[in-house]
């Protein structure tokens, strides 16, 4: 009997040392360093990012957390250096302006800058990521379906034929609604500019959560008309949606966005790794396979149907602070 007993025990203790060591292999006992990257890109790139970082850092456990801009903004103001973020991604400058001045991120001033544009570099707490243009979008079908023409200007957008027909990103949660603010702002002043936005509503379908809002009604066929980004319109096309993009004279609004380390997390080497890799490689990836408006001063991308040689428009004085005001009036 106590022979029994001493078998039991050693079949229980070896039972549990085997399923203690099947654990660690399955991953759920790993003790893998981690990095958590907060980002507010599209859907496609996040999978993309997440693909390259499990394939160049298989020893990591990179994790990559969406979060739209303006939530992901907000927490890293309100969390600060404490966050659980590594790296933030794929935010607008002025955001990332405000992250440098609360003290959030961390000095990446020992990379080369040399290899950007000279618009591209504004600070040694963040670097670029890309250039994220905007234009109208139409779909040809629904503005024929409508017997409408294709507006070519911003006062035509103002024509009641196109009621309800129009969507643009809400600037107070989008970065690119809020380039198309700025732009007009820059353009026809400040008080004009929102008298425009004013009549503009009249027309608009809806005011998008999402910068992506506007290309997603154009593709269901919801809106004939969206104040949308060349590059997602560029994707749109390519994968059959029949779209066409167009500039007005006004040129293309446009905003930068950048990548940066928080404070203190460079101390971890494997954060300043995938950093390092995320600059010195992936951002002239995705240059050329998604946002290949130039940031680099050798590189000269071409995707398919990505219009060339455009015009850009008037977007100075785009500081956090001047877009904290004016989102401040466009909420009155």
């Amino acid at each position: 009997m106590k022979h029994t007993k001493k078998s039991l025990a050693y079949v229980g203790t070896f039972t549990a040392v085997l399923f203690a060591g099947l654990l660690f292999l399955s991953g759920c006992g790993s003790k893998k360093e981690h990095v958590l990257i907060y980002t507010s890109a599209e859907s496609y790139r996040v999978e993309d990012l997440k693909a390259r970082l499990a394939e160049e850092f298989p020893d990591y456990d990179c994790i990559v957390e969406y979060k739209d801009t303006g939530s992901h903004a907000a927490q890293l103001i309100a969390e600060g250096k404490k966050t659980d973020c590594d790296i933030t991604y794929d935010l607008e400058y002025s955001y990332l302006e405000e992250l440098a001045t609360a003290g959030v991120l961390a000095d990446v001033s020992e990379y080369d800058t040399s290899v950007y544009t000279e618009d591209a570099i504004t600070s040694t707490y963040y670097l670029p990521e890309l250039k994220n243009g905007g234009a109208i979008v139409i779909n040809p079908d629904v503005l024929k379906e409508h017997n409408l023409a294709v507006p070519q200007s911003y006062e035509d957008l103002l024509k009641p034929e196109y009621n309800g027909l129009i969507s643009m990103p809400n600037p107070k949660s989008s970065g690119t609604g809020y380039m198309f603010l700025k732009a007009l702002v820059n353009i026809m002043g400040e008080d004009a500019a929102f008298t425009y936005f004013d009549k503009l509503t009249e027309n608009i379908l809806a005011y998008t959560s999402s910068g992506s809002g506007p290309i997603n009604a154009l593709k269901n066929k919801e809106a004939g008309i969206g104040l949308g980004m060349t590059a997602q319109a560029v994707t749109a096309i390519n994968e059959g949606a029949n779209l066409e993009i167009l500039f007005f004279a006004e040129g293309s609004p446009y905003s930068m966005y950048g990548q940066a380390i928080i404070s203190g997390k460079e101390e971890r080497s494997c954060v300043k790794e995938v950093f390092d890799f995320m600059i010195r490689t992936y951002s002239q990836e995705t240059n050329k396979k998604f946002y290949p408006e130039k940031i680099f001063k050798d590189i000269t991308p071409e995707i398919k149907n990505y219009p060339t040689n455009i015009n850009y428009a008037d977007m100075s004085n785009n500081t956090s602070k001047e877009k904290a005001r004016l989102l401040e009036k466009w909420n009155h």
